[in-house]
């Protein structure tokens, strides 16, 4: 069976994803007729790769993951201050960060959580609208029956189960709820062809405020993965251990 181990720390995340998006980036525009030629006669066509917003479906389909590249820091992460539904396009107005708000000057994807409004078929393709932070814009995330039957079978509870989904081939978001000052630290990363073994470690000079709050974890693969389908995480330490469809 096909494994690989990859130790992952926030930049390394983003060099996986960056990678990643690179070489998908890179196939899509092979043979290209305008492309440079390369050293062995091919030609090669360099593409950036795409770090503008998008989405990924968590919680069961009650909730979209707005991933954003910024400030890795969680106190400058964009956080929704307003939600609102018109058929299917939702409409988020972002906080700007705190004036005192101490943000690395990393690049890195990090993620918002939006709670799906009521009315809004998640089996059909959603338009989420955002403004604020820095951030203005748009970007359709596709209708699926698979998060449809698992909104139905969840129910109208709010959450407290983890889940996750992908927002591009080789990075998924992992949404956990806990204190909303001790986010999840990822120590460590195991590939499978069928999914991965996502390990977590604790920092116990942390103090953890007795708050149920939602929070997105980045994860980022080595590879893109190409049959998404039935891709699930198995979590490891952290009081998270279990086992997660990635929808």
């Amino acid at each position: 069976m096909f494994t690989k181990r990859i130790a992952l720390t926030t930049a390394a995340i983003a060099a996986a994803l960056m990678l990643g998006l690179a070489g998908c980036a890179s196939d899509q525009n092979s043979g290209a007729s305008d492309g440079s030629k390369g050293s062995d006669g091919s030609t090669t066509k360099p593409v950036e790769p795409s770090t503008d917003p998008t989405g990924a479906w968590i919680n069961n389909g009650r909730g979209i993951a707005l991933v954003s590249w910024g400030s890795s820091s969680t106190a400058c992460t964009p956080a929704a201050t307003d939600i609102t539904a018109d058929g299917q396009k939702i409409t988020v107005k972002l906080a700007e960060p705190r004036a005192d708000a101490m943000c690395t000057r990393d690049f890195v994807p990090r993620a918002s959580y939006i709670e799906v409004p009521e009315g809004v078929d998640v089996a059909e393709d959603v338009k989420v609208s955002f403004s604020g932070a820095e951030l203005d814009g748009e970007f359709t995330l596709a209708g699926s029956s698979e998060v449809a039957k698992a909104r139905e079978e969840a129910g109208d509870s709010l959450g407290g189960d983890a889940s996750a989904g992908w927002f591009a081939p080789n990075g998924i978001v992992l949404l956990t709820w806990g204190s909303s000052s001790c986010p999840p630290i990822v120590s460590d990363i195991v590939e499978r062809a069928e999914g991965a073994t996502v390990e977590f470690k604790t920092d116990d000079s942390l103090i953890c405020t007795l708050d149920l709050a939602p929070r997105l974890t980045m994860i980022g693969l080595a590879d893109p993965v190409e049959n998404q389908q039935g891709y699930t995480l198995t979590l490891q330490g952290g009081n998270l251990d279990g086992k997660v469809a990635v929808l």
